[in-house]
């Protein structure tokens, strides 16, 4: 058992906290209040509220870390770069689902190491479903208090590919993607989901590819790149080179392919 696995409960309390506070914001009847960032992304208070619950649980385990969360303050990459270990945080992935109430939102804390995602939580406050991964432990699915392990769901010509994808961002290039690769296979269908369960969906096997062909954060993929990688896919750049953290001035990630089976020759499929 390594170092990591110390953290595993402590997390699960502080996920199911910032849960909480997000649910009494998802569960009122009043209209939920949204303001701009400068980037134009949506806050709510229930943002705000994650992520005080999630700081405060951080700040309070045995072992401290700097932490990084979308809903506080960025420091200088001069400072950061310098991290070895810290925690990446996104206290509410899916603003805007969580704002159309559709449940299709998380809670992400992420253990970076030298630029790799090696543990990962991501909390579904609205089913109560918890994943997780712990590199070299592998990776995890608790509902209902039943524990699974997850793994990957192997891929090949001759399967039907399962294909994940945001409902707004880079449709048009996910579409022509398809249309042309597409026919490689026995055929393909295309789930639309929102937040880091697209990335969970291939780690429990469920979807075989997530193309990420718009911007996102290194706080939106972090905790979920856990959970996949130690179910035994990743996430790589469009050079298909891993997709790594804090290694440059800018938290935003290049666009990016997520596979569920590394053995699949996803290199060949790409460039054709």
């Amino acid at each position: 058992m390594s170092d990591l696995s110390e953290f595993l409960s402590p997390l699960k309390e502080i996920a199911n906290a910032a849960g909480k506070a997000i649910l009494e914001v998802y569960e009122s009847p009043a209209p939920i209040d949204v303001d701009n960032k400068a980037d134009d992304s949506p806050v709510t208070k229930a943002d705000l509220a994650a992520h005080k619950v999630i700081e405060k649980g951080l700040s309070e385990l045995s072992k401290q870390y700097p932490i990084l969360s979308e809903e506080g303050g960025i420091p200088e990459y001069e400072e950061r770069k310098n991290w070895s270990r810290y925690w990446l945080i996104d206290p509410l992935d899916g603003t805007k689902e969580f704002i159309n109430r559709n449940g299709e939102f998380t809670v992400n804390i992420a253990l970076i190491e030298n630029g790799e995602a090696v543990l990962g939580m991501v909390y579904v406050p609205v089913t109560d479903v918890y994943y997780w991964g712990i590199k070299d432990e592998g990776s995890y699915k608790q509902q209902n208090n039943v524990i699974q392990t997850l793994s990957i769901s192997p891929l090949n010509y001759d399967k039907v590919l399962k294909v994940v994808g945001s409902r707004r961002h880079g449709a048009e290039a996910l579409d022509a993607l398809l249309e042309k690769l597409g026919p490689k296979f026995k055929g393909y269908e295309l789930l639309s989901m929102g937040s880091s369960l697209k990335i969970c969906a291939l780690a429990e096997g469920s979807a075989d590819w997530y193309p990420r062909l718009a911007l996102t954060s290194e706080w939106d993929t972090a905790a979920a790149h856990a959970v996949l990688s130690c179910a035994g896919g990743n996430i790589l750049d469009e050079q298909l080179e891993p997709l790594r953290y804090n290694q440059k001035e800018s938290l935003l990630n290049p666009f990016f392919h997520a596979f569920g089976d590394n053995n699949f020759d996803w290199k060949r499929l790409l460039e054709a």
